[in-house]
């Protein structure tokens, strides 16, 4: 095989994710709710031909290492030809929870985006695509019981709208049917078309990108691109696996409950990675990640679904390489994850899963990287807050009397890693979202925000320091419907190697005489116009025993 250029490696890898990073761009300005355009809680892909990813931008990494599921559901049960977008966001067919709708385009280079009448537009649409581009966003409301649909439900059907593949746009005409159909059924259809529009759009941006890049370098160089890209990034991660020390790592942890009933929830791993004296042939599986042991799927709509499990193990393992390298399919060859179907982590139709997507993914990045930190101890850093703190709110707006869905995550504090205290009020691990500026948050709903700081000294001690967790409360200026799934609130995030625990988090509801009432982590309340949701999120696991520290760190 002839050798690669590792100049032409780096040229096309950010070639390919800065197309990735295009389709977030266009997606975040065209987008009509507050949760995209100021959160940023989508994230865009770049696949080949065969549905493999070859570039993501840097956006939600719950979001990405689950898309190449959503790809692969929406290829396999549709024939995608050029002016085709397929939609979908059932969980059990690719998805994440409900809110994540996901488009897939494909890309016929030459083709043209649009399939009209004659006989060379006819024979493109047999053709294969020579790539696919996606685009996922979490929609506010996606309808069902509560307002943001992320509320306590037993089952999926409660949760709102279940979109198997679909074609929204057909041979580059939208698919009207299929559009009334979905916007009858939630709260906020005007805010869900916009930004379902904005999802097409990048959609379009990459794959004009795509055509470009074609034209300008050649179908071949670019084929051959990808597949280096691909070999490459495989090759990265078995040098790494091969590095670790051989042997077998477990760990365990627990979300406090699943909403419903007040049983912890366990999650166990055990790491299996391979002697390097046996790793050396190609293709063998170097590291084996078995979920065997977790509870089984719950009442509660904290189960997580095969595709979170997968991409919560990508990106544990994406954390452990250098920067540097491309963050493509090739990674997952060498590793094998398996995942019990009817477990908690691999949970089955027709469990309800809007938490499994949000809190149960932390808990397992949590309980893997416990596991390896036996394995690597100088590489592997305390708990971060683990929990999402999921806060919705739902209504009708006295300004408008028009319905209205609010949601957002809110940060806490990050683990410290060995060397170096913990970052405070940061989204960390399978959320890379933002707050909603309070400027934003008022402009757009009836609500004011009367605290936003750091919630001092929750961090935990040790030699380094967890990051300290984020206070935030909201006055509602109209009565409505709240709900909060978060998580962390019975045991705060675990410490390594002698450092303390972070503080668990708290839930609060502030009376109109300034009386304050405890709330569960996962919970439904209706407030009154003037009373305020407050919740104070966990700080970050403290590293190393405080003592160990020399005079001059202290």
């Amino acid at each position: 095989m002839p050798r690669r250029d590792p100049i032409e490696i780096e040229i096309f890898k950010n070639l390919f994710h800065s197309i990735a990073e295009e389709m977030g761009a266009a997606l975040r300005r065209t987008a009509f709710s507050p949760n995209i355009k100021e959160r940023r809680d989508y994230s865009c892909a770049v696949f080949n031909a065969a549905g493999e990813v070859i570039a993501m931008g840097d956006h939600m990494p719950v979001h990405l290492g689950s898309m190449p599921m959503s790809v692969r559901a929406a290829i396999e049960k549709l024939q995608l030809g050029p002016g085709d977008v397929a939609m979908l966001n059932d969980p059990f067919c690719g998805g994440t929870h409900l809110p994540d709708v996901t488009l897939v385009m494909p890309v016929l280079v030459g083709a043209g985006f649009v399939g009209t009448r004659g006989a060379h537009k006819n024979a493109a649409r047999k053709r294969r695509a020579d790539f696919f581009v996606a685009a996922r966003a979490h929609h506010a409301d996606i309808g069902g019981a509560y307002a943001g649909s992320m509320g306590l439900c037993r089952e999926i059907y409660q949760e709102g709208v279940r979109i198997p593949p679909v074609y929204l746009v057909r041979r580059g005409a939208m698919q009207n049917d299929v559009l009334h159909f979905l916007l009858s059924n939630v709260r906020t259809p005007q805010e869900r078309e916009g930004d379902l529009r904005a999802q097409l759009a990048a959609c379009h941006t990459g794959a004009a990108r795509l055509q470009e890049l074609c034209v300008r370098y050649g179908m071949g160089r670019v084929r051959a691109a990808q597949r280096d890209l691909l070999e490459y990034s495989e090759e990265m991660m078995r040098a790494f696996l091969v590095s670790v020390p051989a042997g077998s790592y477990q760990a365990e942890d627990f979300l406090d409950d699943d909403g419903i009933t007040a049983a912890p929830v366990k999650i166990q791993v055990r790491v299996t990675f391979t002697p390097a004296v046996r790793a050396a042939k190609h293709g063998r599986v170097l590291a084996t990640v078995d979920f065997a042991g977790s509870d089984p799927q719950v009442a509660g709509p904290i189960n997580a679904v095969e595709a979170i499990t997968y991409s919560a193990c990508f990106y544990v393992f994406r954390c452990l390489l250098s920067e540097d390298v491309p963050a493509t399919a090739g990674l997952m060859l060498p590793i094998q994850v398996i995942a019990p179907a009817g477990t908690v982590v691999n949970a089955r139709p027709p469990a309800a899963v809007a938490g499994g997507n949000v809190e149960t993914s932390q808990r397992i990045v949590d309980v893997l990287l416990r596991a390896i930190a036996q394995a690597l101890p100088e590489r592997i850093p305390a708990a971060a807050s683990g929990t999402m703190n999921n806060l919705t709110m739902g209504g009708i707006d006295p300004r408008t009397q028009q319905p209205f869905a609010y949601y957002e995550t809110i940060a806490g504090g990050m683990g410290a890693p060995p060397g170096k205290d913990g970052v405070s009020g940061v989204h960390t691990h399978m959320t890379n979202s933002l707050n909603t500026p309070a400027e934003a948050l008022e402009y757009a709903y009836p609500f004011r925000l009367t605290e936003y700081s750091l919630r001092k000294h929750s961090g935990g001690d040790g030699r380094f320091r967890g990051g300290d967790g984020i206070v935030r409360e909201i006055e509602l200026l109209t009565e409505a419907e709240v709900t909060v799934l978060a998580d962390r609130r019975g045991h705060g995030p675990y410490g390594l190697q002698g450092g303390e625990d972070g503080q668990p988090g708290k839930t609060e509801v502030v009376r109109h005489d300034s009386t304050r009432e405890s709330l569960p982590g996962k919970t439904s309340v209706r407030l009154r116009a003037g009373e305020r949701i407050r919740i104070e999120s966990p700080g970050g696991g403290g590293f190393g025993n405080r003592s160990q520290c020399s005079q001059k760190e202290s």
